[in-house]
């Protein structure tokens, strides 16, 4: 068998192939990660939760069946976010209130994962309920960048994009509502995808059709991400709104070799300021799909009501799933979420409906730009990683923002338009952090999508610069 730092080091479709050969197990594989967790994530607290013991149980049944109807990860350990149920671990959603919660029966995501053979080994940490792209709560503590302890991983799936950067992890589970798959995967140098609606089945929640949050992959390269939605995706009938999987995989269509003819770059979708150094960045990175022949234009769809509508419809969200939280454990709620809550129960019907009407104009208009570009590319985020200090960030380029969520516009107008979206590593600031650029296509168009990652990923020659070891900031 390959040394640890091997299989570390080994991607994930790597890693499958040597479970399907009989190379490794899942059982060394836990070995592996359970000493990897040990030696680097006291430093960055990305997995607080370890649920071992239960990994093990479900690897030896898994092992009973034949290598070969062992689902498609073959055995493949995955961690996930502590906002999401496991059967008989604990769940605490990053808040006081839920510390010792365990939970009694596993979401349909995590049903959906184990049967295609995923073997769940940890919870990775998230901010109090999702709340804040950045990743600290009472219960844990803060997640580390790995590129720089001094800075955040951001949110809220940055125990996932910590644990993919550090090496504990091939592949993760992450949910994203503002941002929070791509936002960490921009911070972490790994990448992160927002599906379409519907992709991935999951347990309802509050409403049938609460669909601002989707479940989506996160993995340190294109392929390795294609794979994991490939074992994510599918419909399920107690989600009304799932999809059926594709004929083709979105394994075979980020290795198909299909490029984009002709891609839109906007630094700022016309609605928020940018750090210039992150501008220059993404930029330079979009411009070099011209050396493949794709023609390159700057443009974007008409987004200008997205703070309105984002702010509307995400207070909305927290007043139904958290107002009864308020009446009984404010004492225990962080002052964002509070709120975000108190946002929420003040709105109109005429403002909800409002913001849904915006919601389907920016759609409409999003659709009809996918029929000029294939792709649309932006930052994924409109700073580099902040000091892990900040609960946000106040202020990007001389503008002061009014709230803690306003910095995440150019992820959530993304949302709002119902969009898939990834974000690709394309670059290093000058202090050495990594940079990420947001990749978006038309609804349900994830396999265009993730071709025309795949073929940037290629000529941006990042691939493999994680995992890394934690480093002390400079």
């Amino acid at each position: 068998m390959a040394s640890d730092q091997e299989l570390v080091r080994a991607t994930a479709c790597a890693i499958v192939d040597k479970l399907n050969t009989g190379e490794v197990t899942p059982l060394d594989l836990l070995d592996v990660l359970e000493r990897r967790i040990a030696e680097v994530d006291g430093k960055v607290n990305a997995l607080p939760t370890l649920c071992f013991d239960r990994a093990r149980d479900h690897a030896k049944t898994l092992m009973k069946k034949p290598i070969g109807d062992r689902g498609l990860l073959a055995g493949m350990p995955i961690p996930i976010k502590d906002l999401v149920n496991v059967e008989g671990v604990r769940m605490t959603q990053g808040s006081p209130i839920f510390k010792d919660a365990i939970s009694e029966r596993s979401d349909l995501v995590v049903e959906h994962l184990e049967n295609t053979g995923g073997v769940v080994y940890a919870k990775s940490n998230t901010p109090e309920f999702g709340a804040g792209a950045n990743t600290f709560n009472e219960v844990f503590g803060a997640t580390l960048n790995p590129w720089d302890l001094s800075r955040s991983a951001a949110g809220s799936s940055g125990g996932a994009a910590v644990a993919l950067a550090t090496g504990t992890a091939w592949l993760a589970h992450g949910t994203d509502m503002g941002g929070s798959l791509r936002n960490p995967a921009s911070f972490c140098g790994i990448v992160g995808m927002r599906p379409s609606i519907g992709r991935v089945a999951h347990t309802p929640s509050a409403t049938i059709d609460r669909n601002l949050t989707v479940h989506g992959p996160m993995a340190r390269n294109v392929e390795d991400l294609a794979l994991l939605l490939d074992a994510m995706s599918g419909e399920h009938p107690a989600d009304p709104l799932s999809l059926p999987v594709p004929q083709i995989s979105f394994l075979s269509a980020a290795r198909s070799g299909n490029k984009p003819k002709r891609i839109a770059y906007s630094p700022d979708l016309g609605i928020t300021p940018v750090d210039p150094e992150v501008a220059a960045i993404t930029r330079k990175a979009a411009s070099r799909f011209a050396e493949a022949g794709v023609i390159v234009e700057e443009a974007h769809p008409d987004l200008r009501e997205a703070h309105e509508c984002f702010h509307v419809l995400r207070a909305f969200d927290f007043a139904m799933t958290k107002a009864a939280l308020l009446r009984t454990k404010r004492d225990l709620l962080k002052p964002e979420v509070i709120w975000n809550i108190e946002e929420g129960l003040r709105l109109t019907v005429e403002q909800i409906a409002r913001a849904e009407a915006q919601r389907v104009e920016m759609t409409a208009r999003t659709v009809e730009f996918f029929k000029t570009y294939d792709l649309l590319l932006t930052p994924a985020t409109i700073v580099a990683p902040f000091p892990i200090g900040n609960r946000y960030v106040a202020e990007c380029a001389g503008k002061k923002f009014d709230n803690y969520v306003e910095w995440l516009a150019i992820v959530y107008a993304i949302t709002l338009a119902c969009c898939p979206a990834l974000s690709l590593p394309c670059g290093f600031t000058a202090s050495g952090l990594p940079v990420g650029l947001q990749m978006v296509t038309a609804p349900r168009g994830e396999a265009q999508l993730l071709a025309g990652a795949k073929a940037l990923e290629d000529i941006l020659g990042l691939r493999g610069t994680t995992p890394i070891d934690p480093r002390p900031a400079p």
